[in-house]
């Protein structure tokens, strides 16, 4: 199998759908705001939804516009995905392959005031936090949630700010990403991008260009270096 192998300063990874799964919850929410919102094709959402902020999610899905209660809903729609991810025998919120490999490389201690990695994503705080907890995956010196920026992806803000807590330039950066917005957000901060096929086709992630495509974080190797994180991709 061919190999690519580069160093990078830091390694910015999106959560839903790259570190974790989340799916069932997701589903499971959208199908119990169907019943406030009669109105809206959860097939049609869960195609194009990922990767986007709650709030937005909601406002371009729902039609919610007041911002006090686009926050209430988003936080009733992430409470949902935590409590929905365990009904009826679903697995629960759990890491993604090769995930623990990464995260065993990445995490231990703490690396301020230039840590190698983060977690930019597209959920609240509170839900990501629960997400993590929930997968047994260590909360990174560098959390960007969706309260920290004011535009989400395909916005190149959520990657910018990560980098920034890095205290690194973003084109020395790469991103993990398993959703077309993801990957559009990190392109457009200059990062290298890496997409996954966890939660979009083939198609879809390939019409966004990310400089390399694969299944899953295990066809990633990194390794932690003195200066940053040397990355090798095994592409078929």
């Amino acid at each position: 199998m061919p190999s690519t192998t580069f160093h990078v300063d830091a390694a910015l990874f999106d959560m839903d759908g790259t570190l974790v799964d989340s799916a069932a919850g997701v589903t499971g929410a959208w199908e119990l705001f169907k019943e406030k919102y009669p109105n809206i094709d959860v097939h049609d959402i869960l195609s194009c939804s990922h990767g986007i902020r709650t709030v937005d999610n909601l406002r371009n899905f729902c039609g919610i516009e007041d911002p006090e209660e686009l926050e209430s809903e988003a936080k009733r729609f992430e409470t949902a995905i935590v409590d929905a991810s365990k009904l009826n025998g679903r697995q629960g919120i759990v890491r993604l392959p090769g995930v623990t490999e990464a995260i065993q490389e990445l995490a231990p201690g703490r690396h301020l005031p230039k840590p190698c990695w983060a977690i930019c994503t597209s959920a609240t705080r509170v839900y990501a936090s629960a997400a993590l907890k929930s997968a047994e995956i260590p909360v990174p010196d560098v959390f960007v949630t969706s309260e920290d920026v004011s535009k989400g992806k395909p916005d190149p803000e959520p990657y910018l700010l990560g980098a920034q807590k890095c205290g690194v330039k973003p084109e020395n950066c790469v991103v993990f990403e398993d959703a077309p917005n993801g990957v559009r957000s990190g392109k457009a901060a200059g990062c290298k991008t890496i997409g996954f096929l966890t939660t979009h086709s083939l198609e879809q992630m390939q019409a966004v260009k990310p400089d390399f495509l694969v299944r899953d974080l295990s066809s990633v190797t990194v390794r932690r270096t003195e200066n940053g994180v040397e990355v090798t991709v095994r592409t078929d």
